[in-house]
């Protein structure tokens, strides 16, 4: 559907709008992990912004988001959405997803204090998950996570482990009525990270939902293989503005998502496997 769309013609009406100069080369970014087409547009051999053309519920879904978060650095700046909901223009980030991102708890810093704390509160519906496909329970989002995790690695885990983490889901679903939803970004993996000399200057791709801080945290934390230990992970908590909770269940809650992490990495990152298999071991152990 995407090929149908004119970049040329979109450029003219950037041009139009005073967005973009006359002088703009499109190139298209074939390696995002987006579902839609991303173009990066560059002036004077400069990457100067992003042209993201997508279905309109996701692009409605983008702009709602970035809009809601203009004030957090770490986000592109959106410049253009297409009336029609076809394309989005926003800033381009300079940097580099994944590689030179320095040490864990530099970013994980950055992290908590430039986005997680500056997360709203969402009151608008008593749903929780995607904001385009909404479940009425937290625990569901968690238990779809933990059978489509044990389907891409069970052959991995010992059926041991398996009913340490199904136990590990019971115990932090059981006060699900007393958390609290945050609008967030819902993918806040390293794949999602800018980073420029050795710092982390920016996160793309949201992908909006309704949950816990927590598991966007978590999330994090846990998307790279390094540095996955209890001291940084207790640096990086110690800075969020969360409701208190047990170290214990802050221990589960990684490693809850520790284990989904690992079915991830199989399907996407089979690099990372050896290190977060050592990392696996080191979890259970403290639990």
């Amino acid at each position: 559907m995407f090929e149908k769309i004119d970049v040329n013609s979109i450029i003219n009406i950037l041009i139009d709008e005073g967005i973009i100069e006359n002088n703009v080369i499109a190139t298209n970014n074939k390696t995002g992990s987006t579902d839609g087409v991303v173009y990066f547009l560059s002036e004077h051999d400069e990457t100067k912004y992003v042209l993201k053309i997508d279905r309109p519920h996701q692009i409605t879904l983008t702009e709602q988001f970035l809009g809601t978060y203009q004030y957090v650095k770490l986000f592109p700046e959106i410049l253009y959405t297409d009336p029609a909901k076809e394309y989005i223009v926003y800033t381009y980030i300079t940097g580099a997803t994944h590689h030179n991102r320095g040490l864990k708890i530099d970013w994980m810093t950055i992290l908590v204090k430039e986005l997680f704390n500056n997360y709203e509160k969402y009151v608008q519906t008593d749903k929780w998950g995607r904001l385009g496909s909404p479940i009425q329970l937290w625990r569901e989002w968690n238990y779809r996570s933990l059978v489509d995790t044990r389907n891409d690695w069970g052959s991995l885990l010992s059926n041991e482990d398996y009913k340490r983490v199904e136990s590990i889901f019971e115990n932090i679903s059981k006060n699900e009525d007393q958390e609290v939803r945050y609008l967030l970004h819902g993918d806040t993996g390293v794949h999602n990270f800018v980073f420029h000399e050795n710092s982390l200057v920016g996160v793309i791709d949201p992908s909006p939902m309704i949950g816990p801080m927590l598991y966007d945290f978590t999330y994090a934390f846990c998307s790279s293989p390094d540095d996955l230990n209890l001291e940084t992970l207790l640096a990086a908590f110690n800075l969020l503005h969360h409701e208190s909770i047990e170290e214990s269940r802050l221990i589960e809650e990684v490693i809850f998502q520790l284990y989904c992490r690992i079915g991830i990495c199989i399907k996407l990152h089979p690099h990372d496997l050896k290190d977060y298999l050592q990392a696996w071991e080191y979890w259970k152990s403290l639990q």
